[in-house]
């Protein structure tokens, strides 16, 4: 069996288990990334969200044999872009963070929201973090840290 080559976190890898080894799976056992959670295994609450392509995507849906040669983003690798720091510090801000478990899918959520839409309103923003549940903060802090992310960031995505 060939080895399934992709992009992770900008660096080129190569996984040779099965094809139909789920993402999130790999993400965490073989590269050991973290910040992708398993919360549900049947996408409905966006923990384990990563970014395919520039494109959102729960990775407990994904066989990683789907992502030969594409670029897949976890908040590792996102974290070390100018935009995380105007999302963490947006959310920091607004105390849009309180167990951390939806973090990383919030953040890499609003990542994609406001590279196709720079200037959400707040309906779109809403829109844009249906697929990501929270137990703790109410919406409302995150939905404001978006806004307060796109306002601050004015120009980075």
């Amino acid at each position: 069996m060939d080895a399934i080559c992709f992009t992770l976190n900008g660096r080129a890898v190569s996984y040779s288990g099965s094809a139909t080894d789920r993402l999130l799976d790999v993400l965490r056992g073989e590269y050991h990334l973290t910040s992708v959670k398993c919360g549900c295994k049947e996408g409905e609450c966006g923990a384990c969200a990563v970014l395919i392509n520039g494109t959102l995507y729960n990775s407990c849906c994904v066989a990683v044999g789907a992502v030969a040669g594409d670029s897949v983003v976890t908040l590792e690798g996102f974290r070390e872009t100018e935009r995380f720091a105007v999302l963490e510090k947006a959310f920091g801000a607004l105390s849009a963070v309180q167990c951390g478990f939806c973090t990383p899918g919030m953040i890499l959520a609003s990542e994609a929201l406001l590279s196709r839409c720079p200037h959400p309103t707040e309906e779109e923003i809403r829109e844009g973090l249906s697929g990501n549940l929270c137990r703790c903060t109410g919406y409302n802090a995150i939905v404001n840290a978006v806004a307060l992310a796109a306002k601050e960031g004015d120009g980075l995505w």
